[in-house]
């Protein structure tokens, strides 16, 4: 029975691929409405089963990490380009079955939308959890922030074996209060505490410092084109240059490595796990297009947008373009715009400053309440990342901030015009 799951799934999978579509639902979909009881059956059979990642920021680079991390030591199943969703676990379990109808895998790595988080453990019970965050986001879907902590303590409640909690969200604290399973938590130095901002502290709230232990702590970031950690894993301190840049990577490279500690993985095996990690699909990727390189970036809400923006003092681009679409994947309110602070970040360091998508002008208009002048306003988001790549020197970079379903496009566009990501 699993044999004809596997092989329909696989079929669907190489049609969509056929007429050029992604396919990370279709085939989990045909799957779960002909085989209920098929990822049941596949989950139950891993040694050491369920990773599940979970949290509104940095769900995709994190499970990457994770499932690298795990990597050194074990076979892996993971779905760590964005499908996160049941229907998106289903696919990814299909597509990283053998056609003789093996999967194999030691763990499963999955991301999971908070609120799909909360069905999958109807599937599933997840062994171990990794909780990174609760931040505003798309409003109109999650609706206030208390809610997401609540879809999450409903998470953190099923699962059966270990729980690591980012120990500067006090909402996540509150959440791992009272588990049946074990606790562990991962988390920043207090001299790095005031980068990280919870939702609260973002809006004008007094920064808090956790007098809780942390497994993993970040003790120390350098910004520049690269990104330069020191985690403290355990008992013992790594030196780590990621290839995922960002502050906001450093802190889920601390999740990451706490969850591999609850696995076994000393910490010289973590470290050399997150030194290799290359950049999540869309989050920090870079392309060459006629020697300029390109960087694209995913932005989603304020907290995540503003610390992504960090990156641009580092990578100091000759042009920034700003794609911003309002399609459902990427919420329909974009308010939330009003609530990053862009002058303090692109008044010198942005270079030419280009705004695509359908709320180009919307973009803009904020932009320039914030004091910047756009060069450039195009809607069509392919011929303006070109365009902005054109005008400026080769050798020079371009930074591409662009929401879900922008992004999508933007890759599809620049994996096809270089041919091939940088990494």
């Amino acid at each position: 029975m699993d044999l004809l799951a596997i092989w329909l799934g696989k079929l669907t999978l190489l049609v969509l691929r056929a007429v050029g579509r992604r396919g990370t639902a279709l085939p989990g979909l045909v799957v779960e409405k002909l085989f209920p009881k098929f990822l049941t059956r596949r989950l139950a059979t891993l040694p050491l089963g369920v990773v599940v990642v979970s949290g509104t920021n940095g769900k995709t680079t994190t499970t990457k990490m994770v499932a690298t991390v795990l990597a050194q030591r074990h076979r892996v199943l993971t779905n760590d380009t964005g499908g996160n969703f049941v229907r998106g676990v289903l696919t990814a379990v299909v597509q990283q079955s053998s056609w003789l109808g093996r999967t194999p895998a030691d763990v499963a790595v999955f991301e999971l939308d908070e609120a799909h988080a909360v069905r999958f453990c109807q599937v599933h019970q997840p062994e171990r959890l990794l909780l990174l965050n609760v931040l505003r986001d798309q409003l109109d879907r999650f609706g206030e922030i208390d809610t997401t902590a609540q879809l999450l303590g409903k998470v953190a409640a099923r699962t059966t074996r270990h729980v690591v909690v980012n120990r500067d969200d006090p909402r996540l604290v509150a959440v791992a209060a009272g588990l049946a399973a074990e606790v562990s938590y991962f988390g920043v130095a207090p001299a790095l505490r005031e980068q990280f901002p919870t939702d609260e502290e973002m809006y004008g709230g007094q920064v808090q410092l956790s007098e809780l232990k942390a497994a993993v702590e970040l003790l120390s970031l350098e910004l520049g084109v690269s990104t330069e950690l020191r985690l403290r894993i355990g008992d013992a301190e790594e030196a780590i240059t990621l290839h995922a840049e960002g502050a906001h990577n450093a802190q889920n490279a601390a999740g990451a490595a706490a969850l591999a500690l609850t696995l076994g993985l000393d910490a010289a095996t973590i470290a050399a796990g997150l030194r290799v990690v290359q950049p999540a699909f869309g989050r920090g990727q870079s392309f060459d297009l006629g020697g300029r390189r390109v960087v694209l970036q995913l932005v989603k809400n304020p907290a995540g947008f503003r610390q992504s923006l960090r990156t641009v003092s580092g990578l100091r681009p000759a042009a920034t373009v700003i794609a911003i679409n309002d399609d459902y994947a990427d919420g329909r309110d974009m308010s939330w715009l009003w609530d990053v602070e862009f002058a303090s970040v692109l008044q010198d360091n942005s270079g030419r400053l280009v705004t695509s998508g359908t709320r180009a002008a919307d973009m803009a208009l904020r932009l320039h309440y914030d004091g910047l002048a756009v060069q450039e306003i195009d809607t069509d988001l392919g011929r303006a990342v070109q365009q902005a790549a054109a005008a400026v020197a080769p050798g020079d970079t371009v930074v591409v901030f662009s929401t879900y379903t922008a992004m999508w496009q933007l890759h599809q566009v620049l994996a096809k015009l270089s041919g091939v990501a940088l990494r």
